[in-house]
């Protein structure tokens, strides 16, 4: 008899919000019945300030899901901040296990997708949250990660390339900030897909920059830009739109602009698997 398939899901950031898990199961449960099981870790709902539970229960509930043989992907619960609070012996206390499953998230959890993809442990992916749930068309986002996460659904994946581009995605933030933490980050032949939140268009383009005069941009194959969200006014001005900001950057670095990508900080969130 064929077991169900079991994906646990753990917050290396922030609580996950009780009234988040009935909607995610049900959309399991319509999709998949019985053949399909979402465990919510017990850490998903620790409070230790800002984060989920303390840095070391964390460290501990990723490493028990990607090590978990019973396992087939382990799903970030939501962004926010703390995934690079996370230890930095963390990955090497991953055994075979966690090299055969998928791991997918956005946001905050992309320093942990970054270390994942350097050290090519496992199916790294930018997608959707359990979170997502609790926005508006979150059924949607929900059912969107669950078919790739499950049957590896190519309607869910972002379709700007081909299946046989090498793509990574990322908050640019985050990434700005996790260049630091993953220099064996080889990103050579890939084209990079970023999108922002809630930042002033002058982090933006601070980020973007920082990104594109780094190590990561030598050798990329080009950029999309995601969607831009809920920006703050600034004063004076910054008198230029993200994708004038984009195209500034992959100018200066030499790296071709591509055009639009379907991801962001919203509901039609699309998957992109790294690599």
């Amino acid at each position: 008899m064929t077991r169900s398939k079991r994906i646990m899901v753990v917050a290396p950031a922030r609580s996950l919000p009780q009234e988040a898990v009935a909607p995610v199961e049900a959309v399991a449960r319509s999709l998949y019945g019985d053949a399909v099981s979402i465990d919510f870790h017990a850490q998903c709902f620790l409070s230790k300030g800002h984060f989920a539970g303390p840095d070391a229960a964390r460290d501990a509930a990723f490493a028990e899901a990607a090590n978990d043989p019973m396992t087939d992907a382990v799903w970030f619960a939501r962004g926010g901040y703390g995934a690079g609070r996370l230890a930095p012996d963390l990955l090497d206390r991953l055994g075979p296990e966690a090299r055969r499953k998928k791991y997918l998230g956005y946001s905050d959890t992309g320093f942990l997708l970054a270390r994942l993809y350097a050290a090519r442990i496992g199916r790294p992916a930018h997608g959707p949250m359990p979170a997502d749930a609790l926005r508006d068309g979150g059924e949607a986002a929900v059912a969107r990660a669950l078919k790739w996460l499950v049957e590896d659904d190519a309607g869910a994946i972002e379709g700007s390339l081909g299946p046989d581009a090498p793509r990574v995605a990322f908050n640019a933030i985050v990434l700005a900030h996790a260049l630091n933490a993953t220099p064996e980050l080889d990103l050579s032949g890939h084209v990079m897909m970023l999108e922002e939140v809630g930042e002033h268009l002058y982090a933006f383009d601070r980020s973007v920059g920082a990104i594109l005069s780094s190590r990561v941009a030598r050798g990329l194959a080009g950029v999309r830009l995601g969607r831009v969200l809920d920006a703050p006014e600034n004063d004076p001005k910054f008198d230029q739109t993200p994708e004038e900001i984009l195209r500034y950057w992959c100018g200066r670095a030499g790296v071709p602009f591509l055009g639009a990508a379907d991801i962001g900080h919203d509901a039609g969130n699309k998957v992109v698997p790294f690599g």
